[in-house]
């Protein structure tokens, strides 16, 4: 392979970063740029995308982008990019210098315009930021993606600035582009997951002794939850912990069940002791390249509530803490947020009410395999009385109190979620009870829910 040419190590390393050889597309990136490949700065754009988004190693993703900008301080992919580490590592200002930077460049770059909504504060209906986003919006013509970054950011702004109404619409429309923008892949099959939910329930249906595999000599806890419930909120108190490593979202769990259980299996493959063992050694290594000297170590992904029958296949003693916060909240949640495509269910909030559903059903049968290891983690109960939640997480976790636990928003850590902000600010009520604002449009959300939602409050409740 030593004679290729620069451009065609470039696209190997391409090839390598979309099969997720992360290692081997660094590696390939690295011989394209000691080759002279053309536009060098793609190349270091690449890289920090592995760094940051595979690898959660955010301060060498952020060399990647300097030196991608070094190259070419035109180059308005990498001061977007840019802007988002900043987001991740909580640095607000540099985030949105970063991304003013980008739209100096090209004045209506939808991303970069969209991220400034979460990054400023917003005056009120006929803020410049809101003013800006809709002349955007106007010139986004036939772009559905374009439409779909300007139409979430114009509703977060919205809902900044009090217009609810204006910004439930907003997000619909959005939530329309991004399903444009999908084409086939915005359809959400409901049936199609319920039919995987009962494999799930039918394939783990007892628990698996424990004795079949080696015990684990690092303790692990893995976060789990409907998607928007608090779990990336969970890890960060836990990571304020000084015994405890913070993993984040670790894809290796997703993968070997797509792999060993996916719903396009004919069958499922049987989890006898050697093959128990072989994904746990396998597992082990993987997070003990990442995080070499954890000894207590979070894996935090919402998807993992699909995954616990094989969690625990693998790990029997490791702790589960399952967050969640009131239904119509988690709903609103997810479809106000630009999810990927992976993702189609938030694209309608009834499809949302389904995922949410099903999500409960199968956690009910966790819960009657292997209750005692699951924690129940009540964002709401949290922002109201932190620190006896905080303490039974800790209790369950089995680690002993921490003050630094409650000053969560000081533990420097890097956050790829939508809700890193919140990451960096004390606990506060805001997002507790937020569906109030939107109740005239949420009949038929609440009817799909099966009106599991708490009776509506006093206004005052809100303030």
């Amino acid at each position: 392979m030593g004679q290729l040419s620069p451009e065609e190590w470039f696209n190997l390393a391409w090839k390598r970063q979309h099969e997720g050889r992360w290692q081997e597309a660094l590696a390939a990136y690295d011989q394209a740029l000691a080759r002279g490949v053309e536009q060098p700065e793609e190349a270091h754009l690449n890289r920090a995308v592995i760094l940051a988004e595979a690898l959660a190693r955010s301060d060498d993703a952020a060399r990647e982008v300097d030196a991608a900008l070094d190259v070419n301080p035109r180059f308005v992919p990498a001061w977007v990019h840019l802007g988002s580490l900043h987001e991740q590592r909580g640095h607000r200002a540099a985030a949105r210098h970063a991304y003013e930077q980008a739209l100096a460049l090209d004045p209506v770059q939808p991303l970069a315009l969209a991220r400034l909504a979460g990054l400023r504060p917003i005056a009120g209906p006929d803020d410049p930021l809101i003013v800006r986003l809709r002349k955007a919006l106007a010139r986004a013509g036939d772009s559905s993606a374009d439409r779909a970054d300007l139409g979430f950011g114009l509703g977060k702004a919205l809902d900044a600035a009090g217009a609810h109404d204006e910004a439930f619409a907003a997000y619909a429309a959005a939530n329309q582009a991004s399903r444009d923008s999908a084409g086939d892949a915005a359809g959400y099959d409901a049936a199609a997951h319920e039919r995987y939910v009962d494999r799930l329930i039918a394939a783990f249906a007892t628990p698996l002794p424990a004795d079949a595999v080696t015990p684990d000599r690092t303790r692990r806890i893995f976060i789990c939850g409907m998607f928007r419930s608090g779990s990336t909120l969970a890890e960060q108190i836990l990571a304020s912990h000084p015994e405890v490593t913070a993993g984040g979202e670790i894809a290796f769990v997703p993968a070997l069940a797509e792999r060993y259980f996916g719903p396009s299996l004919p069958r499922w493959p049987a989890l006898e002791p050697a093959g128990r063992q072989q994904l746990q050694t396998a597992y082990a290594r993987n997070v003990a390249h990442l995080h070499p000297d954890a000894r207590v170590v979070t894996d935090k992904r919402p998807d993992h509530s699909l995954h616990l029958g094989l969690i625990k296949a693998m790990f029997p003693k490791a702790r589960i803490v399952h967050t969640r916060r009131d239904p119509i909240d988690n709903c609103l949640a997810v479809w106000f947020l630009h999810l990927p495509k992976s993702m189609p269910y938030a694209l309608d909030l009834l499809d949302v009410a389904h995922r949410y559903r099903q999500h409960e059903r199968l956690m009910a049968h966790w819960r009657s395999l292997h209750g005692a290891d699951i924690h129940e983690f009540d964002y709401d109960r949290l922002v109201k009385e932190p620190r006896p939640v905080i303490e039974d997480l800790l209790a369950h976790c089995g680690l002993p109190w921490d003050d630094a636990c409650l000053e969560f928003h000081l533990t420097a850590t890097a956050a790829r979620t939508p809700g890193a902000w919140q990451l960096r600010e004390p606990l506060h009520a805001g997002s507790s009870g937020r569906w109030r604002h939107y109740e005239r449009h949420l009949g038929p959300l609440r009817e799909a829910l099966g009106d599991r939602t708490a009776p509506p409050q006093p206004a005052s409740a809100n303030r």
